[in-house]
């Protein structure tokens, strides 16, 4: 008996949910447009206390300093989730703060650390077009999702990556290799590589002044 041609059609719906974390500038008025950073945390912050993203990165800047003059929204991955599993509940929570909240879309950031920083670079890459910038700490790839090629996505946006030297839990040459790629690309990304640090490199990172004037100044 030869096969027989068939079809399968099923229409399917799925419920997309995350807590996060939104900050928004204390002058915040709708008569303007404001700046947003989505912020990805590491791996130790997933679960379903969402107040726990505040120990490290850009939501602990953000609880300490109430002037922080940008939109910033920090969602909480799922306990056994990671950021790559949630990108469409990412931009679909970029859609609905943009709808509510006065936000310019032209500047529009992607930053994580760690996990985050995985998470960065693939969201970054694969939806570069809704990103003024991205700054990925201590990130690196799949490779089962044909990465650091596929960073050849954000070569027309502006990237700082940042990674310690001495890192033991995400080797620098993942940060290294996604760098080159992007520069083999036609990118031009920054690269900071701290010499004598480990994996937190966060907070130095995101205490940095220089690095939100960089920001800043990113328009898509």
């Amino acid at each position: 008996m030869t096969q027989t041609i068939h079809t399968f059609s099923k229409r399917v719906t799925r419920r997309q949910a995350l807590d996060y974390l939104l900050h928004v500038p204390p002058d915040y008025s709708r008569r303007e447009r404001y700046p947003l950073i989505l912020f990805l945390h590491g791996s130790d912050e997933r679960g379903s206390d969402v107040t726990i993203v505040k120990r490290h990165g850009l939501a602990k800047i953000v609880e300490r300093d109430s002037d922080f003059p940008c939109i910033t929204v920090s969602p909480q991955c799922p306990e056994h989730q990671d950021w790559l599993m949630q990108a469409d509940a990412l931009l679909l929570l970029l859609d609905e703060v943009t709808r509510r909240l006065a936000v310019d879309v032209a500047r529009v950031y992607l930053t994580g650390l760690s996990m985050g920083g995985y998470g960065a670079w693939y969201l970054g890459s694969e939806h570069s077009e809704r990103f003024a910038a991205v700054v990925p700490v201590c990130g690196g790839f799949n490779p089962m999702l044909g990465y650091p090629e596929r960073a050849a996505g954000l070569r027309y946006t502006p990237v700082w990556a940042f990674h310690g030297a001495q890192d033991r839990w995400v080797a620098v040459s993942e940060t290294r290799a996604l760098v080159r790629a992007l520069r083999q690309a036609g990118g031009h990304p920054k690269l900071t590589i701290y010499p004598n640090a480990g994996h937190d490199v966060w907070t130095r990172t995101y205490n940095n002044p220089a690095l939100y004037r960089w920001l800043f100044k990113q328009r898509r």
